[in-house]
């Protein structure tokens, strides 16, 4: 079996990065002219590596290796968040074509809009494992200009295209490589993560109402101010949180908005996208629980009405021991004591993927921890080692 080429696996990433660049990243959201340019480039790379290359009604690009198996499915997804960066997604797509090149038997995946674009959650990987139903398609939005999937999709080219499923039972397991997105080992100085675990996201809308009124007219004794309520409540939630965590716990508040959102005006409304992620569903039940209660409280406290509802409750997903065993061998073997094991604070279409076949992730350094920004960055060297620690993984789990 021929070494991994990692000269070409470098130089396809960048072609790739010049498609959509933006500063020293890209701008390439997900159906519009600079994705759709990036997924043909990627059709013709899978081409040329002898896989069976299509593009199906969700955007999701396919290579089918033509061999006999057993097969791996490699894969993550190429479209960007908006002026972000250029290794997210795209690593883990360019890592399948470097080891369909050195012949292994792998089919490539780029899942569509992992980046979430739309009003749907990880929409590709979904479809390709059919749990994505057409009402979903039909509702979907895009959370910038509001323009629906299926318009989307039109001008893409993409309606009509019979949306594919992954084949049962053609697969040993799917290995996704990534940026990690946080600092853990470029902090310890390590050029290595074998992944443990992916988070799942709790994501929940807090609304709450009181009484729009004059900045200057109403006196604070008569105030029902929906943004100091919001603020308070937000502030209890930060301070009992730490109680109630497990040790990789984070959470987020993602939006804000103030109705009418005018400097003289008293806010009457403010909406909050609230979040947390762990990969223990007993700690993200605790912290349910304690979501709850915080609202409980502020609804007897405070003087205007707070409703709590869930958007969203993902799956944690544990990665599978023997290809985690795998990329820990290859690791060691190629850069004894430069790795470690870590769970995922992001989540992944591995995740979604892990229902249906056994998965597991390799993290190589973000570079001051940056991600979701055009400066986002990792040294050439460490994605080098990535993709020659990701194919000896691959290589022994294939041969296991």
């Amino acid at each position: 079996m021929p070494a991994v080429d990692t000269e070409a696996f470098l130089r396809d990433l960048y072609e790739l990065r010049a498609i959509g660049t933006f500063k020293t990243g890209v701008h390439r959201p997900t159906y519009s002219p600079q994705d759709m340019e990036a997924r043909r480039w990627l059709m013709a790379k899978l081409t040329a590596c002898g896989l069976e290359a299509s593009i199906d009604g969700i955007g999701n690009v396919y290579g089918r290796h033509p061999g006999p198996g057993p097969h791996l499915l490699v894969g993550s997804h190429i479209e960007s968040q908006n002026e972000a960066g250029w290794l997210d997604g795209a690593l883990g797509v360019v890592a399948g074509i470097a080891l369909a090149r050195a012949g292994l038997p792998v089919d490539v995946c780029a899942f569509a809009d992992e980046e979430g674009h739309f009003s749907l959650s990880l929409p590709g990987s979904r479809s390709m494992i059919g749990d994505l139903t057409e009402e979903a398609i039909d509702g979907a939005r895009n959370r910038t200009d509001g323009t629906p999937l299926r318009e989307a999709l039109r001008a893409a080219g993409l309606e009509g295209l019979p949306r594919r499923q992954l084949e049962i039972g053609r697969y040993k397991g799917y290995y996704e490589m990534h940026i990690e997105q946080g600092t853990q080992l470029e902090e310890a100085g390590l050029r290595l993560g074998v992944v443990t675990g992916i988070v799942a996201i709790w994501q929940w809308r807090i609304v709450v109402e009181g009484q729009q009124d004059h900045a200057g007219g109403t006196t604070m004794a008569e105030r029902k101010d929906a943004g100091l309520s919001a603020v308070r409540l937000l502030a209890a939630i930060d301070a009992e949180f730490p109680r109630l965590v497990g040790e990789r716990t984070t959470w987020t508040t993602g939006r804000f908005r103030l109705e009418p959102d005018a400097p003289n005006i008293i806010p009457g409304r403010a909406e909050i996208l609230f979040q947390f992620r762990d990969v223990s569903v007993a700690v993200l039940e605790r912290l349910e629980a304690g979501l709850k209660s915080l609202v409980q409280e502020a609804n007897r406290r405070e003087r205007c009405k707070i409703t709590l509802s869930s958007v969203s409750k993902a799956v944690p997903a544990l990665c599978d021991p023997a290809m985690m065993q795998a990329l820990s061998d290859a690791a060691e073997a190629i850069a004894p004591g430069a790795w470690q094991t870590m769970p995922s604070g992001a989540g992944h279409d591995a995740q979604v993927i892990a229902r249906t076949m056994p998965a597991s992730m390799l993290f190589v350094p973000s570079i001051g921890g940056i991600s979701h920004h055009w400066s986002e960055d990792t040294k050439d060297e460490d994605l080098a080692l990535g993709i020659q620690v990701l194919h000896g993984a691959a290589e022994r789990f294939l041969a296991g």
